[in-house]
């Protein structure tokens, strides 16, 4: 397994106690995993505040990290519980919000392309939101946050059989909602 060496520095400079690195981890690798957590809790406000509970874990339990898995991975793991923990908790899952970002541009081309590629990925996103929530995960982290088999594995905390078994039901899912709304090209 290759971890990333720079990762491995930054937080063993942290456990020296050089909080500029745990800012450059929490910077890193903030956004993916809002991201992540939000296909759980179905809010973003909520995934936010989740995240930074992830960080503040990781800031308050300074525990030496071996490595065996990417540092993605051990938030990823941490954020999938919190998420699941806050999901057992509320006992409902919030609708999702979905809403275009706005482009700005000087050319109306580039303006609808913008919009166009926009639509298409909340229209994908909202596809995937539909599938089971395991499948939902598996989606993200393989194909939207490529994660290997291995840490996809460690992070649903499958078998690899049962991870690739997941992933590939999802996949099939997901192209038949796809191809019920007419979204595929095929």
């Amino acid at each position: 397994m290759k971890t990333d060496i720079s990762d491995q520095i930054l937080y063993q400079d942290f456990l020296a106690g050089d909080l500029s690195a745990f800012d450059s981890i929490m910077s890193k690798y903030r956004t993916c995993l809002i991201c992540f957590i939000q296909n759980y809790v179905k809010n973003w406000d909520v995934a936010e505040d989740l995240a930074q509970d992830v960080f503040v874990y990781l800031l308050v339990k300074k525990e030496p990290y071996d490595f065996k898995y990417s540092m993605k991975t051990y938030l990823f793991t941490i954020g999938k519980s919190r998420a699941i923990n806050y999901l057992k908790k509320e006992k409902h899952i919030p609708l999702e919000d979905y809403h275009l970002t706005d482009h700005p541009s000087a050319l109306q081309n580039q303006i609808e392309e913008a919009v166009l590629t926009e639509e298409r990925k909340q229209l994908l996103y909202q596809a995937i939101a539909r599938l089971k929530p395991n499948q939902r995960a598996a989606v993200f982290l393989a194909d939207i946050e490529q994660l290997s088999t291995e840490e996809l594995c460690k992070t649903l905390e499958k078998s690899p059989s049962q991870a690739k078994m997941i992933l590939y039901r999802a996949r099939k899912n997901l192209r038949k909602i796809l191809e019920k709304e007419g979204l595929t090209n095929e």
